[in-house]
């Protein structure tokens, strides 16, 4: 019981703590509506899953044993942070209120893409499952209480960007938002990219 608590306290932290998820929900939200941002939140809780997989298989061992493979997969997930912010810097379509509530397919195929991208290449999610399962869950666990403990992991993020889906995308503030959609994209461009720089910048030291 001690345990579940504890991996429970340790997993509603590290969600709610802002990151990239975070910033690529709040995006996908209020430029393309709830659906949007609910199917990124599917995505991030699918992309936890990545993370929960190679752990419990153990390759997290063996990524923790060669450190050029670690900041191999670091680099290759700041990249992609700091490629969503320049594109979110560098966007020149003008989103607006009554063009962007259609839901197409293959907009919300993106969405869900975008958001299982961010977070099985996001070096945050990778170093928060592999601690949780190192220093919280208790060594010879079985695999079934292991994998438990990932569903939940999977379960908290998606319970959480829905929430941050649904408040992004209510009418009111996302005229507001749309309004200052320069602004909005700026801020947004520059978090995802400053996060990618520091994962960069950490990694190298």
């Amino acid at each position: 019981m001690t345990e579940l608590i504890a991996v429970a306290l340790f997993t509603i932290l590290a969600v709610i703590s802002p990151g990239a998820d975070f910033a690529m929900v709040t995006r996908s939200s209020y430029a393309q509506g709830r659906k949007a941002g609910l199917a990124a939140a599917v995505g991030i809780a699918l992309g936890v899953q990545v993370h929960v997989l190679y752990t419990v298989l153990g390759i997290a061992v063996i990524i923790s044993q060669s450190p050029s493979l670690f900041l191999f997969m670091k680099v290759v997930g700041a990249g992609y942070l700091i490629y969503l912010g320049y594109k979110s810097l560098t966007n020149t379509t003008r989103i607006h209120l009554d063009g962007v509530g259609q839901d197409t397919g293959a907009s919300l195929r993106a969405a869900l893409r975008t958001g299982f991208l961010t977070n099985a290449l996001n070096p945050k999610t990778m170093l928060f499952v592999i601690s949780a399962y190192t220093q919280v869950v208790q060594p010879g666990s079985p695999l079934a209480l292991d994998f438990a403990y990932g569903a939940f992991m999977s379960f908290a993020h998606w319970v959480w960007f829905s929430l941050v889906a649904v408040f992004f995308s209510s009418t009111a503030l996302r005229k507001a938002m749309i309004e200052r959609q320069v602004m909005m994209d700026r801020v947004i461009g520059l978090a995802l990219i400053g996060l990618g720089l520091a994962v960069v910048m950490a990694s190298v030291r």
